[in-house]
């Protein structure tokens, strides 16, 4: 039975994802809970938003697991995702905006899963330093978080890729990786080829983040279909914000980030934002969680507007809204470079496009 998603802007569900099973240290499955003794839900509905939390999932831990080092804690991390997927479809169903509080960055699949319950076309924003592009074949540390886009255009570990029945979870053109800086020689090979969208760090900041952002939106046709945006706190500028397993010397800064967010989530047609990355056992004294929290309060406000503005007239919102951007700290240019690449006939066809060629960088993945 079809069922109608009615979008409730001013309604979030929160949900955590309390594991560290992709990654290569414990501390990210405390993440959801150190957000929430923070204030997160209390800063929300301060400015205006109704939370409902719906708990987490079941916890698991990062372990060497030297008896599988090309994908380390594959079973843990599929009971991790079968626990998540059924959460964010009931979040999903109810039309508020899920935000999933996530530890490691596999999540993500689950909650892609769970909105292709109700949305057949899903694209994919993964706002990350990292590409995450290693296979089992070619990873050099065996860590799955450093394998999740492989994972979710189904080229990855085979039990994730099985995962989704009909793989892949998202077809390449309609993932676009954003703000990433770090890339495995093997990563490197594969984009020469792939049909992905990529806004490397450098072009980000070259451009501008709110009209990188817009751009990757209409790359991936966010217009036309529901998206999932993920944000890994690492690829914040590590002296901005260090609380995360990797944080890098480069990378995009707050206020870059801060205008990114601000584009992507003011979209009507956002299904799901999952926030990953953030490790409590390297914030002592909760500033990094503070400051997280301060800066999804502010990308998110925005939202409240546009539900404050339909309801006095501009008519209900609905999950075929075109794109559009919101205020940004920076102005963006008024017209972007175009430069030839290797997509098809249909992909070239569009209005705008940028170079996608990132500079080579080694990485811990």
């Amino acid at each position: 039975m079809a069922v109608k998603i009615t979008r409730q802007k001013k309604n979030i569900v929160v949900l955590g994802s309390a594991t560290s099973a992709a990654a290569l240290r414990t501390g990210l499955e405390r993440a959801p809970a150190a957000l929430r003794a923070a204030g997160l839900a209390d800063q929300l509905k301060t400015i205006g938003f109704q939370v409902t939390d719906l708990g987490d999932t079941a916890t698991h831990l990062y372990q060497p697991d030297d008896e599988h080092p090309r994908a380390r804690n594959v079973s843990a991390i599929l009971k991790a995702l079968n626990d998540l997927r059924p959460r964010v479809e009931t979040a999903v169903k109810t039309g508020a905006l899920p935000l999933i509080l996530a530890g490691d960055c596999i999540s993500v699949l689950a909650v892609i899963a769970g909105t292709r319950r109700y949305f057949r076309n899903v694209s994919l924003i993964y706002i990350d330093s990292d590409a995450d592009l290693n296979v089992p074949a070619t990873t050099p540390s065996g860590c799955v978080d450093g394998m999740v886009i492989s994972q979710v255009i189904g080229r990855g570990a085979p039990e994730l890729v099985r995962f989704w029945g009909e793989p892949p979870l998202v077809r390449e053109p309609d993932v676009a990786l954003f703000g990433f800086e770090r890339l495995d020689a093997p990563e490197e090979k594969y984009l020469v080829t792939s049909p992905l969208r990529r806004h490397p760090s450098l072009e980000v900041s070259s451009v501008g983040a709110a009209a990188a952002a817009r751009l990757a939106l209409e790359r991936v046709h966010a217009s036309n279909h529901e998206f999932i945006l993920h944000f890994d706190v690492d690829v914040i500028n590590g002296e901005e914000f260090p609380w995360t397993n990797y944080p890098g010397a480069g990378g995009l800064s707050f206020n870059e980030v801060r205008d990114a967010l601000r584009v992507f989530v003011s979209q009507s047609n956002l299904a799901a934002l999952v926030v990953a990355g953030y490790n409590p056992e390297l914030d002592p004294d909760a500033q990094g969680a503070r400051k997280l929290i301060d800066l999804l309060a502010d990308v998110l406000s925005p939202r409240l507007e546009t539900s404050n503005a339909a309801a006095a007239g501009a008519g209900d919102s609905s999950s075929s809204s075109s794109v559009s951007a919101s205020p940004s700290s920076e102005a963006a240019p008024a017209t972007l470079p175009s430069t030839p690449s290797s997509e098809t006939e249909s992909d070239r066809a569009d209005s705008a496009d940028l170079p996608d060629t990132p500079e080579p960088d080694s990485t811990v993945s």
